[in-house]
């Protein structure tokens, strides 16, 4: 394997599959500097494309889906996908990772300092989240290509959308995936990890609706949203029912996270909407949140009241994000991705997240998937930075989890 001596501690793994360190650094650093917040990935799909025809890979084997057109948001394109049909027998497998950054990383320009990237722009994450993620998983179907590495069959998968609700993965084509039977997702930092689980969430939506009134004239004769809106957040605080909640063996995440209303600060504001989430492992007590925010903005509706005794009222709507999921240890791909990390030394690290991944979304549809670290540290923060060795130990792994190796 070649590579530069690295003046860490921790030492890229020896591999006896063709490995060019310098070549996937230089790789991620590519993929790093090229903007792609969800909605907008169409530039680092075509980036990666490319390489994909470069190296020898027919046009007709590229896929994307329409997601994009049954998402909020709309965007670019759909989610990219390529298989490779197997030159070794065994259940196919699939290597994924999603594309898009959060809006933070627009702007990056990463740049090598000692054994990490950061950005050298202070005021931009550096989107490793989860560009490395998508490097380990291009960079395995590069090397496959371009030295004719025996392999079973084999899906590569890059999704869009996941930093917005995990978008991309809820309206995949399932069909266009080739019925994986051990899936590989990396997003995360520890090369060692093994992420078996994560976290359930609901997206709250909000119209909080009162009464206008001059607000120098008459502020009697309104009943302010924002005012219907705060007295809920009080309520939801006071009784611990947001940001982290812990009601005896039960619990939780919850927040408020967007807000707009009113247009002028001389009129009772009539309108408020709100956006926010709630969060847990446990699908009954995930209900229970929802209905507590239900009903403490319905109370602060009831509570406040104009001159005339009227009240505002409020539109409470909740919509599934991702459920959770736990993978059992015994899965398939549990105990290959186990193996795989030992042979490089590591011992593998059982994690469960509570933040949604791909994988969630993945496990719904009957493709249990673990998701696997790549160097990243710091995500959705100008503080980011891609950890060197960590990532090139990560798409070590992956190519041996994609040659079955």
């Amino acid at each position: 394997m070649k590579r530069k001596p690295a003046s860490s501690a921790r030492q890229v793994p020896e591999s006896h599959l063709p490995f060019d360190a310098d070549r996937t650094l230089d790789l991620v650093t590519e993929m790093l500097r090229i903007p792609g917040k969800s909605g907008e990935e169409g530039p680092i799909q075509q980036l990666i494309v490319d390489k994909l025809l470069a190296a020898g890979l027919p046009a007709s084997a590229v896929v994307r889906d329409d997601t994009h057109k049954k998402s909020i948001i709309g965007g670019e394109v759909g989610n990219l996908i390529v298989k490779f049909p197997g030159t070794l027998k065994g259940p196919r497998r699939m290597l994924m990772a999603h594309v898009d950054t959060v809006p933070l990383c627009v702007g990056c320009d990463p740049v090598r300092q000692g054994d990490l990237i950061r950005s050298a722009n202070p005021a931009t994450a550096l989107g490793a989240d989860d560009r490395s993620g998508a490097a380990v998983v291009l960079n395995a179907a590069l090397t496959i290509l371009e030295h004719d590495l025996p392999h079973p069959p084999v899906t590569f998968f890059w999704p869009v959308q996941e930093e917005i609700g995990l978008w991309g993965v809820r309206n995949v084509k399932a069909s266009l995936l080739g019925k994986p039977k051990l899936c590989f997702n990396w997003d995360g930092g520890d090369p060692a990890m093994v992420c078996l689980g994560a976290t359930g969430a609901f997206e709250l939506l909000i119209e909080v609706h009162g009464i206008a009134s001059h607000a120098g004239v008459h502020p009697e004769a309104g009943v302010s949203a924002i005012g219907i809106a705060a007295a809920a957040i009080e309520d939801l605080q006071s009784n611990g029912w947001h940001g982290l909640i812990l009601k005896g063996k039960h619990a939780g995440t919850s927040n408020l996270g967007v807000i707009h209303g009113g247009d002028a600060t001389n009129v009772v504001t009539p309108h408020v909407s709100i956006r926010g989430e709630v969060r847990s492992h446990d699908p009954k007590f995930r209900e229970k949140l929802v209905a507590e925010f239900d009903k403490a903005f319905q109370r602060a509706a009831k509570r406040l009241k104009n001159s005339s005794g009227k009240k505002g009222s409020v539109e409470f709507k909740s919509q599934l994000k991702y459920n959770s999921f736990r993978i059992d240890p015994s899965e398939p791909c549990v105990e290959e991705a186990f193996r795989v990390i030992r042979g490089f030394g590591l011992e593998p690290i059982p994690q469960i997240s509570n933040g949604g991944l791909d994988a969630n979304w993945m496990s719904d549809y009957g493709f249990p998937t673990v998701t696997l670290g790549s160097g990243q540290h710091n995500v959705h923060t100008v503080n980011e930075y891609l950890d060197i060795n960590e990532f090139l130990t990560g798409a070590c792994i992956g190519l041996a989890l994609a040659c079955g190796e």
